[in-house]
């Protein structure tokens, strides 16, 4: 578990409860059904317009690998590799059938199996490649929702303040409701731009960056698993992979089973 979208958002709400409060507010000051209704839900709809329903189900799916995913070891994932490679140069491709079963990474997994019905080099690389293409194409429209809606937020928070502001217009000769009616008709528009920059459009920036950390790392396996089926050495498949991973990545030395 990655606690740094999780710890930012606490951070965040903490600082604006503090701020609220210093300021000789109070929390529930801020928690008017109105604006949160109209903002929320608001949002929430035509995020909704701007694609298909199942790009809408698909993002909210998405929405618990944003505050709980974590990438995949990539340095673990070379050692896999390595032990692979060297079992399958001393045994064999086929030697490996039994092996892949202990394999968690399921992209790996599939590709070795792949690679071990004698699928042709060429072809293997296309398949992989055009997996790794359609997670691409998903996690970008996943993450592209969330952009989306922190871009209509604060607009539909301007909305839900003018609705406010009609109601303080037409009560103008109530001098005594002024205060409180003006101070409510702002609130839609704090949590429309707050929505936007405290949690839409850091979804999509945290799911962007997962895509792009496991979309490389697939395609670190693609380079991994196309070497295995050439019979390459596996210290200069070690060699190859381990100048593909990020600076300061560890591999450790697994061998295969």
């Amino acid at each position: 578990m990655d606690f740094a979208t999780i710890g930012g958002l606490i951070v965040t709400v903490a600082a604006i409860l503090w701020t609220q409060n210093h300021e000789g507010g109070s929390p529930t000051d801020l928690l008017l059904p109105g604006p949160l209704v109209i903002v929320i839900i608001g949002t929430l709809g035509v995020g909704f317009m701007g694609g298909t329903l199942k790009d809408g189900i698909g993002a909210f799916k998405s929405l618990k690998r944003a505050f709980l995913g974590k990438p995949k070891d990539s340095g673990a994932t070379v050692g896999v590799i390595v032990s692979m490679a060297e079992r399958a140069r001393r045994e064999g491709l086929l030697a490996l059938e039994d092996a892949i079963k202990e394999v968690d990474d399921e992209f790996l997994r599939d590709g070795l199996q792949t690679a071990i019905d004698g699928t042709d080099p060429d072809e293997l690389y296309e398949i992989l490649s055009a997996q790794i293409q359609a997670k691409k194409a998903a996690d970008k429209q996943g993450a592209k929702i969330f952009g989306d809606m922190g871009g209509y937020a604060p607009s539909v928070g301007i909305c839900g303040t003018v609705i406010s502001l009609t109601v303080v217009l037409a009560n103008l000769t109530d001098a005594a409701a002024l205060g409180p009616l003006i101070a409510g008709a702002f609130v839609a528009t704090f949590w429309g731009v707050a929505s936007a920059n405290i949690l839409y459009l850091p979804l999509q920036s945290r799911l962007t960056r997962l895509s792009a950390i496991e979309t490389a790392q697939m395609e670190l396996v693609v380079e991994g698993i196309l070497a295995i089926q050439a019979g390459s050495n596996p210290r200069s498949v070690a060699k190859k992979l381990e100048s593909l991973l990020p600076p300061g990545t560890a591999v450790p030395d697994k061998k295969a089973a």
